[in-house]
């Protein structure tokens, strides 16, 4: 079966979305993730989004990461997810959409969409991650999926790859695992951020989730105030606004772009 697909991007994190609400794509949904997510052999993104029906949303979607698993949210795929459905008239400028962490409001405004994510829980503001026998300093808490966010002097210096997947994959964080950001207070309430993300296992130059994390740690820590604007690897900025109590995050939005890349029909070929 020939199926049409279009490509998107926020801030650099890549997808693939599927109208999915016909029924499509039917069978092992985690495996056609894996093959159409590969660079180079296939179309290639950090994820596939499948957008379904709902019976108390807009609509529903499934989301999978590039190596098939499939996670409760992502906070760039959800703008994309909001602009590809008002773009094909499935909701409104304002609209909602079900997934595993929740129901997800969303705007979509000149030039940017704003989402309103799931209430922020598990939030553990002094943890000790040790790695090679030295225990780094950081904080953990879940935005729709968890993450630890280490605060450093300097983000360029960082081995990403090497401490992420250490995180990552933690004794303190089994069985579902972690993503890791590491982010750096560079003035007027910014943050320099980058991300090794679960299910990508790797670097991406945007999350939506982890800039949310490190903006809400850095608002607790005093480093920062509603609003934080968090400077992505990928060169974009992602504004995340809360209110926090001292004891609990209320309130929280993300916003930045979503970009039409392509429209194309994913053939036979690219699921081999």
């Amino acid at each position: 079966m020939r199926i049409p697909f279009t490509k998107m991007h926020a801030s650099g994190n890549d997808f693939i979305i599927i109208d999915n609400r016909g029924g499509k794509v039917s069978g092992d949904a985690p495996e056609a993730a894996r093959r159409l997510c590969r660079r180079h052999f296939s179309i290639g993104a950090d994820g596939l989004i499948l957008i379904e029906k709902s019976k108390t949303a807009d609509f529903a979607w499934r989301f999978f990461n590039s190596d098939g698993s499939e996670v409760e949210m992502c906070g760039n795929g959800s703008r994309c997810a909001a602009m590809f459905a008002y773009a094909r008239c499935i909701g409104g400028r304002r609209l909602s959409f079900e997934t595993q962490a929740g129901i997800i409001k969303a705007e979509i405004k000149d030039g940017s969409v704003k989402v309103q994510l799931t209430a922020p829980k598990d939030y553990r503001p002094e943890v000790a991650v040790n790695i090679g026998g030295r225990d780094y300093k950081a904080a953990f808490i879940n935005t729709g999926v968890p993450h630890v966010v280490f605060f450093v002097d300097d983000v360029d210096k960082v081995d990403v790859r090497k401490l992420g997947a250490e995180t990552r994959y933690h004794e303190m964080f089994k069985p579902a695992g972690t993503n890791a950001n590491f982010a750096q207070a560079a003035g007027n309430g910014d943050i320099l951020l980058r991300t090794y993300e679960r299910g990508v296992e790797a670097e991406t130059l945007a999350c939506g989730t982890g800039a949310t994390a490190s903006a809400l740690v850095a608002g607790a820590m005093g480093r920062a105030g509603s609003p934080v604007r968090v400077h992505t690897r990928g060169g974009n900025l992602l504004t995340v606004c809360f209110d926090w109590d001292g004891a609990r995050f209320t309130n929280v939005f993300l916003e930045g772009d979503a970009v039409f890349v392509y429209q194309g029909v994913i053939e036979e070929g690219a699921l081999l």
